[in-house]
């Protein structure tokens, strides 16, 4: 085969690569696009036959309604509850696995146990804490809901970071001990610098997690700390669905986490390939 006929199959293969990735991406991009285009539609052009592709004019109105009425609020409860649960899963579950990772507490044994606590379905256990949580008063609370996430969130966090600190050199951390640090300094200063990328996309999908949560929420909040997801089926209803709050409800609740993935991008991409078969 003569270079210039092997330079023409190249670019029609490349033409063809290309041509598959642009039908992928708007293949799973056209519901992102829908969910926005609906959010600032009417009712008519909603509702219209055949489907409005573009909205004749942003409605900015339905936006407008959410914060008027106080639903966008719970866009913020979300974001407290998920974040913090996050922040101190992440905090105690990087102690446990370096525990688990450096002494082999445990051994392999209770790394597997921690790992199948994350494996239990939320509805076998929902009861028994909603009980828990009347007892305590803990219903409709921040702190209630904080601890919950992050108890959840826990064995994921542990059983990740655990991989990622095997993989950091034990001797890194036996000089840093010969040059006078102590074990905790040893883990602040060492080994979570290093670990740095897997922390923050294990902290991503923990938060991911508790976002998306609706089973908890659902049953153990009312009306102060109702989460995103809650307030969102308050728009379904038996005679008709509130097609435009949905959506507008739904693009508020998907920006901050569209915000955060953006932000440590760069460290999702480094942390997930952190542990990875290096050949």
């Amino acid at each position: 085969m003569s270079s210039a006929a092997r330079r023409r199959r190249h670019a029609r293969t490349q033409t063809a690569r290309y041509a598959g990735i642009a039908v992928l991406l708007m293949f799973f991009l056209f519901p992102i696009y829908w969910l926005f285009a609906i959010s600032f539609k009417t009712a008519d052009e909603i509702f219209a036959s055949p489907p409005v592709w573009v909205p004749g004019s942003l409605q900015l109105g339905n936006y407008f309604v959410l914060f008027k009425d106080g639903d966008a609020f719970t866009v913020w409860n979300s974001l407290v509850t998920a974040g913090l649960s996050t922040v101190l899963a992440t905090m105690i579950g990087g102690v446990c696995a370096y525990s688990l990772a450096r002494y082999r507490t445990g051994g392999n044994a209770l790394a597997s146990w921690v790992l199948s606590q994350r494996m239990v379905p939320p509805i076998v256990v929902v009861f028994p804490i909603f009980l828990l949580y009347v007892a305590f008063g803990w219903i409709d609370s921040y702190g209630g809901l904080i601890l919950l996430y992050a108890a959840f969130n826990l064995p994921y966090v542990i059983w990740v970071m655990r991989g990622y600190i095997q993989d950091i050199p034990v001797e890194l951390e036996e000089a840093a001990l010969v040059d006078g640090c102590t074990r905790l300094q040893v883990l602040w200063k060492v080994v979570l610098p290093l670990a740095r990328g897997g922390l923050f996309a294990t902290a991503v999908f923990a938060f991911v997690f508790a976002w998306n949560d609706f089973l908890f929420a659902l049953v153990l909040t009312r009306t102060e700390v109702t989460t995103f997801p809650v307030q969102v089926t308050h728009y379904f209803g038996g005679q008709s669905n509130f097609w435009a709050k949905i959506a507008a409800m739904s693009v508020l609740g998907t920006l901050p986490v569209f915000v955060i993935v953006v932000a440590l991008q760069r460290f999702l991409v480094r942390g997930i390939s952190m542990g990875a078969v290096k050949g």
